[in-house]
């Protein structure tokens, strides 16, 4: 009899974000295994505000147990320095700190055939700690169709990366600029904009908003810039150019100028 008290013998664990792709590998997980499947959400200053709420809700809606974890990946100057294998310092301590957390259980993420095709050097962090993608070869319009067979809550949620995903390579992470960062994004997505990056440049945020929105962005420039310069930004701009998600990966970033 299991000691009253005592952690359950999970058999998988899901690094659960409450994004499509994880809340799927869940929902997959929780069908398969029941209470034997635990979704395991990390916690930091890369994490936008809001997001362990939004997981939360989504691991609730499923049933699965959840639990959150706290990783430290600041504390990694590999990270700190914000080269181009950033994602891989990024997901090594998330995955030691599960692997810490829940010895000899499976880890279970949310990647998909998509992500094959990106820059993502935190998939060989996930290979070098056996992480297992049920989503390998499933592409991300697919996963969409599975969570809405699933009535997932996030079947329509828009990716939300790191923070640290807003600056150029390059250019050292520290928690003030990620909290500046997560800032100036809650500020211009209450204004109406839900698909959005602020691209941080020092003492300037560049802000790309979804293609359906970058007209009524521009009929709202000032309304934008605020939100910007209210969060601590000295000069704002709004892209030309609509949101890219990854974009810093295959363009060098640069400012661009307002209307």
């Amino acid at each position: 009899m299991k000691p009253k008290g005592a952690r359950p013998l999970y058999l998988a664990v899901v690094a659960f974000s409450g994004g499509v792709d994880s809340s799927v590998v869940a929902a997959l997980a929780y069908r398969a295994l029941g209470d034997r499947a635990l979704a395991a959400t990390a916690v930091s200053p890369s994490v936008a505000a809001g997001e362990l709420d939004g997981a939360r809700r989504v691991a609730a809606h499923i049933g699965i147990a959840h639990e959150v974890v706290y990783t430290n990946e600041l504390a990694r100057p590999g990270y700190r320095a914000n080269g181009r294998d950033r994602c891989y310092f990024c997901k090594t301590e998330l995955y030691d700190v599960l692997a810490a957390r829940y010895p000899g259980v499976a880890l279970l993420s949310g990647a998909n055939a998509d992500d094959q095709g990106d820059w993502r050097p935190g998939l060989k962090a996930a290979a070098e700690h056996g992480v297992v993608h049920p989503l390998h070869d499933v592409t991300k319009e697919q996963v969409r169709a599975l969570a809405r067979e699933l009535g997932l809550p996030s079947a329509e949620k828009p990716a939300t990366p790191c923070l640290a995903s807003r600056i150029p390579y390059g250019t050292a992470v520290d928690p003030e600029t990620l909290a500046q960062i997560d800032r100036a994004e809650q500020a211009v997505r209450a204004l109406g904009f839900p698909v959005l990056r602020v691209r941080h440049h020092g003492i300037l945020g560049r802000v790309e908003v979804d293609a359906p929105d970058l007209e009524r962005a521009f009929a709202h420039a000032g309304e934008v810039v605020a939100a910007l310069k209210g969060a601590g930004y000295a000069h704002a701009v709004i892209d030309e150019k609509p949101f890219r998600s990854g974009r810093l990966n295959v363009e060098p970033a640069r400012p661009a100028a307002s209307r």
